[in-house]
């Protein structure tokens, strides 16, 4: 399982506001089975299949182009352990331990 960050950015909006191209993309995401989400200030937080979540993180870059947008940049970062299981509740669980002690 994968930890994928994404983060879909509209360019040429006309104005300083993304909240509703982000809603947007988040739409895409509610669409689809099996994979969880957070969404965080500066971006949205993925977890899943890695397969599956590029496949997802590939339409929320094409959900602006449906809104008359003409160009959109999308930054990615994946996080994919292969000698255990990874989530975003453990990523965190993990830091907090350490400020424990």
């Amino acid at each position: 399982m994968a930890v994928v960050e994404v983060s879909v950015v509209p360019i040429g909006t006309g104005g300083p506001g993304l909240s509703s191209y982000v809603a947007g993309c988040l739409k895409v995401l509610e669409a689809e089975e099996g994979i969880s989400y957070q969404l965080t200030p500066m971006g949205t937080v993925i977890e899943g299949d890695l397969d599956r979540v590029l496949a997802v993180v590939r339409k929320m870059h094409e959900a602006p182009f449906g809104r008359e947008i003409s160009r959109v940049v999308t930054t990615v970062k994946i996080d994919d352990r292969r000698d255990k299981q990874l989530t975003m509740q453990g990523k965190v669980a993990s830091v907090q331990g350490k400020l424990k002690s």
